[in-house]
């Protein structure tokens, strides 16, 4: 066989082997939009994920005039007798839900007080957005009627009844939405920065000793040994020395059980193979010469690194940077014992919460996976590495000097 069919052989494969790489990234592509881009919206970025429950009561002070309400030409089902308009949602939970889109600000459900204890008295509104559970409404014959999610159906029978039926509001029962990730979009951006504030440091300063300072002996041999035995280490490994080694550590911060900072930690430990090989890699690529060069001229060795070797390695120091950031995104398992599986809507450094992939893993691993809120996650996921990504580069062009 000649080398002209062992080129073709070859070429061929690679081509199959890139076709086949696109073909699997364009199907998880398509699998995520399809099941998860409707579900995307400014609600679920920016809410949050536990829904809470209202309870309220028509105030004593308020005095219905059917004549004040106004009109709406909006979107869902408008009651002119009572200024509320409804429409049907399905969560992100997949529940079926009567959401509230509109509210007259002289309709009764913009003047309650609350019936939860502790909040008795509390001025309340009914806010766009809710979800309404039940309704306590008067009668012709002035009886209470209880009417309850089951016999609403649906916001146009809701409607119906209220128009038909009612002739007083008395109490009303109504939640948020939920389904949020804000708190996991917090939370996932408090382990980039922290991880990334300890292991950037550390791992370029070691790369740089090892390969500009260090001499070739058996003990800085061993050293580049052990980094590259670290890299291979499985995550979950990572995971539960966070917990023994570093979590006395975070309690001398003032954690009182495992925390986001434990989890940055843990990761930052994670990342410094990672940054410390790919610096290294980055500062073998410069020339020799422009090293020489340098000292030549009259520069110390400090100086020639700092302002001739690091600018020139610029590209793979971000190369590792943007790894960096892409397995602290993705991580899951390390999190586990370290940050906790508990959905946080208010995360803090000092306190427990999840990540965008580990909220993913908590809500598929339940009794009934939720397919479309894990692929519209993903996507933001996608969404975010590549925004960090675009940025990375950027800083990359105006801070990069070219050794060509």
């Amino acid at each position: 066989m000649n080398r002209l069919v062992k080129d073709n052989i070859l070429k061929g494969i690679t081509y199959i082997a890139s076709a086949l790489s696109v073909i699997v990234l364009a199907a998880i592509l398509w699998y995520l939009v399809s099941n998860g881009l409707s579900l995307i919206s400014s609600d679920l970025i920016v809410g949050d994920y536990y829904a809470t429950t209202e309870n309220a009561a028509i105030s004593n002070d308020y005095i219905y005039d059917e004549s004040a309400i106004g009109e709406y030409t909006g979107e869902g089902y408008y009651s002119a007798k009572w200024g509320i308009a409804l429409e049907d949602i399905t969560t992100a939970h997949n529940d079926e839900e009567i959401s509230v889109v509109y509210v007259d600000p002289n309709s009764p459900f913009m003047h309650m007080n609350s019936l939860v204890s502790g909040e008795d008295g509390m001025a309340l509104s009914l806010t766009e957005g809710s979800s309404i559970q039940n309704i306590y409404y008067l009668d012709e014959a002035g009886e209470t009627v209880f009417l309850s999610r089951v016999k609403m159906a649906d916001a146009q029978n809701t409607i119906a009844v209220l128009d038909a039926n009612a002739t007083g509001i008395v109490s009303i029962n109504y939640e948020s939405i939920g389904g949020g990730i804000r708190g996991s979009i917090f939370a996932t951006l408090y382990l980039i920065g922290i991880s990334l504030l300890i292991s950037l440091p550390i791992g370029i300063s070691s790369a740089i000793y090892l390969h500009e300072y260090a001499s070739k002996n058996k003990i800085n041999s061993l050293i580049r040994q052990g980094i590259d035995t670290l890299t291979g280490v499985p995550s979950i490994v990572y995971g539960l020395m966070g917990v023994t080694v570093l979590f006395p550590v975070t309690q001398l911060a003032g954690a009182t059980s495992t925390s986001i900072l434990l989890g940055g930690l843990t990761l930052a430990i994670m990342l410094l193979p990672t940054i410390i090989r790919s610096t290294e890699e980055a500062l073998i690529v410069v020339p020799q010469s422009l090293r020489d060069g340098s000292l030549s001229l009259g520069a110390t060795k400090s100086q020639t690194i700092f302002k001739v070797v690091l600018p020139c390695a610029v590209n793979g120091i971000l190369t590792g940077v943007l790894l960096g950031i892409g397995r602290v995104i993705g991580e899951s398992a390390a999190l586990v014992y370290t940050t906790s599986t508990v959905i946080n809507d208010n995360p803090t450094i000092l306190s427990q919460g999840t990540s965008l992939s580990l909220m993913i893993w908590s809500i598929m691993s339940g009794e009934q996976p939720n397919y479309e809120l894990a692929s519209a996650i993903s996507l933001i996921i996608l969404v975010i590495v590549f925004a960090i990504n675009f940025i990375v580069k950027i800083i990359g062009k105006r801070l990069a000097k070219s050794f060509v």
